[in-house]
């Protein structure tokens, strides 16, 4: 950064950006780009060296502690070492945990609980919390990479999705009120101390009243603390069912399941909804108490101070000097339950990020890489397992040598083992014992094709550099030449989420295709040609797998249940009951009748029953002489009607697996015969919105709140705040009294009954201030959770009645955002910014009044700062609201690469890809921050300003008070009081509204998706069909037609047909198979 000085510490170089947002909505393409100390690259190394050193005090500390026991109990230090030795990472017990790791005493509580070890950063402390956030997200996902399959159990993707959106932001927030810690109580110990000077020990009562609040405030605390736990562990399982419904809404919708799993949501959100209220109506008793404590204080000490002093006066010149005080000792005690939220929050939010990063990883020595093996990959006496909890292992006894350059077969019935012993080879499972070793680099293809949102080049490329020629040669082996010719943008068309707009056979092809190109020594093919039809099988299998394709020197190692491509491989291993049973060559295995035939021969059994018409006629040949080979080296052993079924299922599958890819081929070749379109885009860019957030978003929450609730708790605040002003009155009154000011009249029954009075009315008036703000405090609390909950429920039933098309364009960590982030905004943060908007509204408009009711001429001065006040909010709010936008839709690629990038970690690990992938969340996470950075720098920026201009402010009220000649000495004493109010008055008053506006734009967020299109209602009134529907069993299409969207050409054109169901037979069937059966009953000797 090129600023000087001078620039950073007025945020002089933020003029631009804001200018730039006053005259226009702001671009992403306005921000500046981060400064490099603060880009990922360079603070998450900063905290994984931290993360480093914690498990390294943490594992320390439980070495020691062993060693420690094992002394006491005999055991020399050398039994010790020998035995915990072959610990590759030791768990690190609760007790003996730090902050992230746990804590030392196994509790959480107070502020040292929520250190994350940030590294000092220089700059303002706007900074830490986009640092937190930087170090959080990575690390989030770089764990989600390395976490083992049996931790993977205890965590979802919604859940660890809610650690990077909320329990982040939580991290981020407490960070930026930290400096309260220190601040706060040394402010009221300085305003203690004044008072002391100014009061005498009267003040001690004061003292004595905090000091009983406090086991109060560390029982609401605590308190705080269960509800935010309770309400976490809900957010956890409404975001996992809402991840689980995203992912399968297409098998919802077939099923017509969206109300059943909308009820599912909704019984969570209710539960959730119920802790939210509990903890709505303690901060409300926060507030309660944390809002009359200042006046109790004040009322005490003048109490108290009268009673002690000798002539029981209470002067204009103490009485106004201690409000003055009180009320720079109200601002740290209204701050303190705030930091109290945060701190719960955020220790809650600790907890739940350190269980998640110490949850055990895969062990990276579990497969041994060296140049030095002799074969491409060995396994010896090998015994795996995906769930060390079960006894018996998935794998065992694994004892496998594959050469180099061989193409080795593996097969087996459905469920044996085969993908776990690719999974073995890849270190994906647990391994027991025995050994694992790879000599080169890796390329997989994994049963279920993991396909990126993201070009078909891209998808193949997958980071290496585009070489044409040998692209070229990749997508004319792999069958994707007539696919990329009919799409509409050739090999730069956009493949939605998950591959949506692929079909199963071209989503194989791609993820094979990306195999290929990436040119490894060895090959792990998971069933690649399961999903495509036999004449494309048969020509990947020519031109990659076999001897002459473009695999031939390569090693090679294919899991199938193409039974004809066997008699081509050169070493074939039969997998059983997850043990290998047989191995050799294909002609060594028929020479016996082994598993091995009886495999071969289930699976001819079964496919002559489902010869495909279009079958290509030299597999035909192939499964003939093997189908001949087998029958005449094996018996007519059993063919369990279990297996039949299995198999039978399996090629079913299979089958309507091929046709789909086929009915989808013969579309795109009867689509190339027409007129290309234009390209266009399948996932749209997310809308951000601009200009001022519109009027209606405000109503819509208002509505959801309850237009007579709204009225009613701004009207006891309003009560409120002028039950306060007018105490403020009343104590000027009281100091001008000429009864009291009499000190002649000092001890009299008049004079002490007059005090008695004043003081009398003052405590009412306290009282009244204390009913008002609790009738508000509970109907606020009450009727925002209640419009929390109709926001959330709106947006739910819109996307559960969301057409397919809505869901094929949107991706998932989209959705989720809103779900999330947005939602737990509305939650938790607008409720909480309303109340500092209001409080901060009706304090600034009564202190202006007191001024110029005390002072008038003050006016003179108001009127123009006022219009100052408004111009800098109004040039200020559209960089900020635009700014606060553009970081809420640069948030959802986040969601979205580590949803991504969780469902391919098994891809991404094979190809060793880790640190791209890492790098490339880093560069997401940077952007959003770009943004974030901006958004803290502008209400920095606002900050001096306006704080400049109300220090203008208090100048001009002194200085009116000491010129005007006619104002008694207590009405200046309250002028000047409530002047000293009136700088961070106004200043919060701006922040607040710039917050309230730019986090409301969360509510229009979750509104956009409660208006998007949606089906038609699951009941027509006025389309009912007759009470005896159906009288007969007949389905009819009469000119169908049929698009997948608005902008494309139908799929169906005029489609006519009736299906006739014909269920007589049947029903004369039952009818007779019932009525011999009671027969038999009555009749039992027949």
């Amino acid at each position: 950064m090129s600023a000087s000085f001078p620039s950073r510490l007025t945020f002089w170089w933020m003029n631009k950006l804001v200018y730039t947002g006053y005259r226009r909505d702001l671009e992403e393409d306005d921000m500046f780009d981060l400064h490099t100390r603060d880009k990922g690259r360079k603070v998450v190394p900063k905290f994984s060296n931290a993360w480093d050193a914690e498990v390294a005090k943490a594992r320390k500390k439980v070495m020691e502690k062993k060693r420690r026991e094992r002394m006491r109990s005999g055991m020399g230090a050398s039994s010790f070492y020998r035995t915990g030795s072959g610990d590759h990472a030791p768990n690190v017990p609760a007790g003996e945990r730090t902050p992230l790791l746990g804590t030392a005493t196994g509790k959480h509580s107070g502020p040292a609980d929520v250190t994350f070890d940030i590294p000092p950063k220089s700059g303002s402390e706007s900074k830490v919390p986009q640092d937190s956030k930087k170090e959080e997200l990575p690390a989030s996902l770089f764990k989600s990479l390395t976490i083992s399959n049996e931790s993977k159990k205890e965590t979802t993707v919604g859940e660890v999705v809610n650690l990077m959106s909320v329990d982040c932001q939580r991290m981020q927030d407490v960070t930026a009120y930290l400096w309260t810690v220190w601040s706060a109580p040394l402010q009221i110990a300085i305003a203690l101390y004044m008072l002391w000077d100014t009061l005498g020990a009267s003040t001690l009562t004061g003292l004595g009243i905090m000091i009983l609040m406090m086991p109060l405030n560390g029982c609401i605390a605590a308190t705080q603390r269960k509800y935010q736990i309770l309400q976490m562990k809900y957010k956890d399982e409404r975001l996992k069912l809402m991840t689980e419904v995203l992912n399968g809404m297409k098998v919802l919708k077939l099923y017509a399941w969206e109300p059943s799993f909308q009820e599912k949501v909704d019984e969570i959100r209710r539960k959730e909804l119920k802790v939210l209220k509990s903890s709505a109506y303690l901060d409300a008793i926060s507030v309660f108490v944390w809002t009359c404590a200042p006046f109790f204080v004040i009322l005490a000490t003048f109490a108290t101070y009268i009673l002690v002093s000798e002539n029981g006066y209470l002067d204009a010149s103490k009485a106004f000097v201690a409000l003055s005080l009180f009320n720079i000792l109200r601002a740290p005690m209204t701050l303190l339950p705030m930091l109290a939220t945060f701190l719960v929050q955020a220790s809650v939010s600790v907890k739940r990020i350190g269980k998640y990063l110490r949850q055990d990883d895969l062990d990276t020595s579990s497969v041994q890489y060296t140049r030095s093996c002799e074969d491409a990959i060995r396994i010896s006496k090998g015994t795996f397992t995906w769930d060390k909890t079960n006894p018996k292992p998935t794998l065992s006894d694994i004892n496998v040598s594959i050469p180099e350059g061989k193409l080795v077969a593996v097969v087996g019935p459905v469920g044996c083992g085969k993908s776990s012993l690719i999974s073995a080879m890849l270190g994906e499972m647990d391994k027991l014992q025995g050994t694992v070793t790879v000599k080169s680099s890796i390329a997989y293809v994994p049963q279920q094709a993991w396909i990126q949102n993201a070009t078909v080049r891209d998808n193949i490329l997958f980071g290496s550099v585009h070489k044409s020629r040998v692209y070229d040669k990749v997508i004319e082996s792999c069958a994707l030449t007539s696919d990329l010719e009919i799409l509409a943008g050739g090999d730069m068309t956009e493949i939605g989420e998950k591959g949506i707009n692929l079909s199963g056979g071209q989503k194989q092809r791609v993820s094979l295709a990306r195999a290929v190109y990436n040119d490894a020594d060895i090959y792990l093919l998971d069933d690649p040609l399961s999903a495509v039809d036999s004449h494309v099988g048969k020509h990947i299998f020519d031109k990659v797998i076999s001897h002459k394709g473009v695999l031939k020197k390569k090693t090679r190692v294919l899991v199938t249940h193409g039974i004809h491509w066997l008699p081509q491989v050169d070493h074939i291993l039969v997998v059983k009951d997850g043990q290998i049973s047989e191995s050799g060559s294909y002609e060594e295995l028929l020479n016996h009748d082994g598993d091995f035939a009886q495999f071969l021969k289930t699976y001819l059994t079964q496919d002559e029953d489902e010869e495909e018409d279009d079958e290509d006629p030299e597999i035909a040949a192939i499964k003939a002489r093997i189908l001949e080979r087998v029958d005449s080296v094996t018996s007519d052993a059993a063919l369990t009607s279990g297996d039949e079924l299995a198999t039978s299922r399996r090629k079913s599958l299979r089958s309507m697996s091929r046709q789909f890819d086929k009915s989808g081929e013969k579309f795109l070749q009867q689509k190339k015969e027409e007129e290309p379109r234009a390209v266009e885009r399948l996932t749209e860019e997310e809308k951000s919105g601009s200009g001022k957030v519109a009027m209606t978003v405000l109503w819509d929450y208002f509505q959801a709140i309850g237009v007579l609730a709204t009225v009613a708790f701004c009207f006891f605040f309003a009560c409120y705040q002028g039950i306060t002003v007018y105490s403020g009155v009343w104590l000027s009154r009281w100091t001008a009294d000429p009864v009291l000011t009499n000190q002649s009249l000092s001890g009299t029954a008049k004079y002490n009954n007059k005090n008695k009075m004043y003081l009398g009315v003052y405590g009412g008036l306290g009282g009244g201030q204390a009913i008002s703000i609790l009738l508000y405090a509970s109907i606020a609390a009450t009727c925002m959770v209640k419009a929390a909950g109709a926001l959330h429920y709106n947006m739910l039933s819109n996307i559960m009645r969301s057409p397919m098309s809505f869901f094929d364009a949107t991706p998932s960590g989209r959705i989720l955002n809103r779900f999330s982030r947005d939602v737990d905004t509305i939650d938790s943060l607008i409720p909480q910014l309303l109340r500092t908007w209001m409080g901060t509204f009706f304090s600034v408009i009564s202190t202006i009044a007191v001024i110029s009711y005390s002072t008038p001429i003050f006016l003179v001065v108001v009127l123009p700062l006022g219009v100052l006040y408004y111009l800098v909010q109004r040039f200020y709010i559209p960089t900020s609201r635009q700014l606060k936008r553009i970081e809420s839709t640069t948030r959802s690629p986040i969601y979205t690469h580590f949803s991504e990038t969780v469902t391919g970690a098994d891809s991404i690990r094979a190809y060793k890809a880790t640190d791209r992938f890492i790098n490339q969340s880093e560069m997401i996470v940077d952007k959003n921050l770009k943004y974030y950075f901006g958004e803290i720098a502008s209400n920095r920026w606002l900050s001096v300003r306006l704080e400049f201009v109300g220090n203008l402010m208090v100048l001009a009220a002194a200085m009116f008070a000491v010129v005007s000649k006619d104002v008694s000495q207590s009405l200046v004493g309250l002028s000047v009081s409530y002047a000293l109010q009136i700088t961070g008055g106004l200043t919060w008053l701006v922040r607040a509204t710039t917050d309230l506006e730019t986090n409301i734009v969360s509510v229009e967020r979750v509104k956009e998706y409660t208006e998007t299109p949606s089906e038609a209602a699951w009941i027509n009134p006025l389309s009912r069909p007759d009470p005896d529907w159906p009288t007969e069993g007949a389905v009819s299409f009469v000119d169908y037609k049929m698009r997948y969207r608005d902008n494309q050409e139908p799929i169906l054109k005029g489609i006519t047909l009736v299906v006739v169901v014909v269920v007589v037979v049947v029903v004369v069937v039952v009818v007779v198979v019932v009525v011999v059966f009671f027969l038999l009953l009555l009749f039992p000797m027949f």
